[in-house]
């Protein structure tokens, strides 16, 4: 009872690393999200708009953007892109600035950041055997959701805000680059996989 209570009033911060890395990937989705809306809003206006990143039949923004995946929540995705990742930029500037959060604001971020990796891994199905093209931002903004949810994990992993055994704290002290690298690595197979016929011909 005394650590759970422990865990509960404590405050933790967050090393410049940290804080370099929250503020890289937010302003990386973040752009995904604000380039990707201002060619929404283009191909709404002209529907024989082409936008920049529709290179060839795999490489197909305009496809991805004209699908119902795209509006999953009744609205374009990447509007929901530039409210989430704007707030990631907030709290790593709060970190930079010296600001120590509790234990809810972490595991509230932490949930954020798992719906976050959820959602791009649904979008990421949904590219490759659904719509059947991939969008170049929207691939920038995977990425960044990755790396961004598994060093939040390992920060509350290795900070006891959740109950975790000793090794695997000490694991993601030393490897959470390399969970996060094998993820993107595979989702890389998967893209290339898919498309191998194209990609080779």
């Amino acid at each position: 009872m005394a650590a759970t209570a422990g865990r509960a009033t404590r405050t933790v911060g967050a090393g410049r690393g940290f804080v370099l890395l929250l503020v890289l990937t937010g302003a990386a989705g973040l752009l995904a999200s604000w380039v990707i809306t201002l060619d929404k809003f283009k191909l709404l206006e002209d529907p024989d708009f082409t936008p920049g990143c529709s290179l060839n039949p795999v490489l197909s923004c305009g496809s991805v953007m004209e699908s119902d995946q795209a509006e999953a929540f009744g609205f374009p995705n990447p509007m929901l892109g530039l409210v989430t990742y704007a707030i990631v930029i907030c709290v790593g500037v709060s970190l930079l600035a010296g600001a120590r959060f509790p234990r809810w604001y972490w595991l509230t971020f932490w949930a954020g950041c798992l719906f976050g990796v959820g959602f791009v891994s649904w979008l990421q199905f949904e590219s490759l055997y659904r719509i059947n093209a991939l969008c170049l931002w929207c691939c920038l903004a995977w990425i960044a959701t990755i790396i961004l949810f598994w060093y939040v994990t390992s920060l509350v992993v290795r900070s006891q805000l959740v109950a975790a055994p000793g090794w695997l704290a000490s694991f993601f002290g030393e490897f959470t680059w390399v969970v996060a690298v094998l993820h993107i690595g595979i989702v890389g197979m998967l893209i290339l996989t898919r498309w191998w016929d194209f990609w080779t011909s």
